[in-house]
């Protein structure tokens, strides 16, 4: 089991508690979490990540209980283990594609010899020395893509990936995650609001309310 999130309770306001469906997820397992704007997504997400601490529950990746971890361990633990991809890049934009990429294997002090063949699949190669300021808005989603797999994660996190994309490239970035997920065997769990990405993903969970 890759992913278990059981009895997660979170909220802002004692009066307005917001309850996670339990989530169990194998290696190449897929799962859209999917509701309007303000319903809790990323909150999920956040909490699955080990970015914001439920107030009950545990979430358990590959074994280890994410919440008893502190400080730089769950940071270093985060970096090898979990792929996140934000809704808006958390790439620098002062670095080159390679030297964001580098960072990521700095953080965990690993070398995962990913770097340039995840940029040839992305079909990015020819920016590896460009700095992330001269990017496209699609280029910038495929140098987030390719820092959240360059440590080869057992579970990748994606968080509304296709929200500023026509229908094509939304459909086109959809495939390109469940293609990675599938050739490192990783769990991957995409949320999202758009309703275009329903018919790539049957394993769901419909969040609904305000948090």
């Amino acid at each position: 089991m890759i992913l278990r999130a059981k009895n997660i309770e979170f909220y802002y306001d004692s009066n307005q508690k917001f309850q996670i469906p339990d989530i169990s997820l194998d290696a190449g397992d897929q799962m859209l979490v999917i509701g309007k704007s303000g319903s809790g997504k990323t909150t999920i997400l956040n909490i699955i990540a080990g970015l914001l601490k439920p107030k009950s529950g545990t979430v358990t990746i590959d074994g280890t209980d994410i919440y008893s971890l502190k400080g730089s361990q769950l940071d270093k633990f985060r970096g090898k283990n979990i792929g996140i991809i934000f809704q808006k890049p958390h790439i620098l934009a002062p670095l080159t594609v390679e030297e964001n990429l580098q960072l990521a294997n700095f953080f965990v002090k690993e070398n995962t010899q990913m770097i340039e063949p995840l940029l040839k699949e992305l079909g990015i190669f020819d920016k590896k020395k460009a700095r992330i300021n001269t990017l496209s808005e699609g280029e910038a989603q495929r140098v987030s893509i390719a820092r959240a797999l360059v440590n080869k994660p057992k579970l990748i996190l994606a968080d509304e990936p296709t929200a500023s994309l026509d229908e094509e490239n939304a459909a086109a970035v959809v495939r390109l995650l469940q293609t990675q997920a599938k050739k490192y065997n990783a769990a991957l769990i995409i949320v999202t609001h758009d309703q275009r990405v329903k018919d790539h993903i049957p394993n769901q969970i419909i969040i609904g309310g305000q948090l």
